[in-house]
């Protein structure tokens, strides 16, 4: 048990205190000023560590004059001890950063060198990429020929050009260049240079027969080579009435009908492929009438429109095959009444066709020649080696071809036809009228 303290004698005389009583009195003093300062350091400290720099034992000096009883501080005079401390620690705490805290920058007054500039109210635009620079020059306005007509294709298959390809580098094709270097990022210059047009033949591709000759693409056939009917019948029915089918009238498409049909093709812009699709029908049926009865039928007869005409008087008795040199048209004809017509091409400057009446000497279906070595079915000799027959390339070539002095006919179908009725000594007249 502590030694209690000593009770103040109340009743005692004042008078000197005895040095006993002094030093328990300063022993009482230090101890209570002890307790209040751990108390301040608690109230500020609060349940945390406390800070090196309040770990110190305050230092409280004791009056050097002695006391009857200690003196307490008063409350006003704590309070004012309490924010004292507390500020002083919140001035240390904020003095010093903490170790889970960085320090706040520095403000500089002297400006950064790379300081940004102010920013504007009106937007910068952004820099435009460079054109790609051009080239050598390939085609240029003022320009003639093929090339040209390809460069209008491949724009107009990338909608660049419309209307009809022309071998002519004019304002619409300048114009259609610019607006695709344009869009390109290529130097605009309405020439085509090599940059351009390695550009244009990379998006685009090689520009069709049909396309470059303003042809709209065929569509499927309803009508073609090798076929048999009615609707035939019709069709070379109407090709006759415009001029572009001169042969009888059979319901067979042979090669006749197919080249018929080609010529009317290209000739309308159509896709010339010698098959008849719905385009085709559509425009020849537009061009033309219902064929009669007679002109389905194929009668050729002269009370049909006086189809004798032309003919050479030596046709018109017997049998005889009819070959007019001016019309390059050969003509069966028996007792005066024509039965079969053809398309024939003769022999060239060198190898002339002879002209005069003859007659069929003697036939052979599948014969080749011996000094040429083509081949000449269905043939009809009747002057020496010079002969009625069919001809593949005259089927193929038409009139840019000649003969060695044969007389060609390219309808197979009508040379069987021929072949199979006429007979040795049966009159071959040629003329021209």
């Amino acid at each position: 048990m502590a030694e209690p303290w000593p009770a103040v004698d109340r009743d005692r005389p004042t008078g000197r205190r005895s040095d006993n009583s002094r030093t328990r009195r300063q022993i009482r003093t230090r101890w209570l000023t002890g307790i209040a300062g751990l108390l301040t350091v608690a109230a500020v400290s609060g349940c945390g560590q406390l800070p090196s720099d309040m770990a110190a034992e305050p230092q409280a000096k004791s009056s050097s004059s002695a006391s009857s009883r200690p003196t307490a501080a008063s409350p006003s005079s704590s309070a004012s001890a309490d924010r004292s401390a507390t500020a002083k620690q919140s001035a240390k705490a904020s003095a010093k950063p903490s170790a889970r805290t960085k320090p706040a920058a520095k403000t500089s007054s002297t400006p950064s060198a790379r300081a940004t500039s102010k920013a504007s109210s009106t937007p910068k635009k952004s820099a435009e990429p460079k054109a790609i620079p051009a080239g050598k020059t390939l085609f240029a306005p003022g320009d003639d020929g093929k090339q040209v007509r390809e460069v209008q294709a491949r724009l107009k298959q990338i909608d660049w050009f419309s209307g009809s390809l022309t071998d002519h580098y004019g304002p619409t094709t300048t114009a259609a260049v610019k607006g695709f270097q344009d869009k390109r990022n290529l130097t605009v210059t309405g020439t085509v240079d090599e940059t351009t047009w390695s550009k244009l033949t990379q998006m685009t591709e090689e520009p069709t027969a049909t396309e470059l000759k303003n042809a709209e693409p065929a569509g499927k056939a309803i009508m073609k080579a090798g076929q048999t009917s009615d609707k035939i019948k019709e069709l070379q029915a109407r090709l006759a009435q415009l001029d572009w089918f001169s042969e009888k009238v059979t319901g067979y498409y042979g090669s006749v009908t197919s080249q018929a049909v080609q010529g009317f093709q290209a000739k309308r812009g159509l896709e010339a492929t010698g098959d008849v699709d719905q385009k085709t029908w559509s425009s020849l049926t537009g061009m033309t009438d219902q064929p009669t009865k007679a002109e389905l039928s194929g009668s050729d007869s002269s009370s049909d429109g006086g189809s004798t005409a032309g003919l050479d008087d030596r046709c018109m008795t017997g049998r005889a095959i009819c070959i007019n040199k001016s019309t390059s048209q050969l003509t069966w004809v028996v007792d005066g009444k024509p039965q079969l017509h053809f398309d024939v091409r003769f022999g060239a400057d060198t190898t002339p066709t002879r002209e005069g009446a003859f007659s069929v000497g003697w036939k052979a279906e599948d014969w080749e020649s011996t000094l040429y070595h083509s081949k000449m079915p269905y043939s009809m000799f009747f002057s020496g080696g010079q002969a009625v027959h069919y001809s593949s390339d005259f089927a193929a070539r038409g009139y840019a071809g000649a003969s060695h002095g044969c007389v060609n006919v390219r309808d197979l179908e009508g040379i069987k036809s021929l072949f199979s009725q006429a007979q040795v000594g049966d009159k071959v007249i040629v003329y021209r009228s």
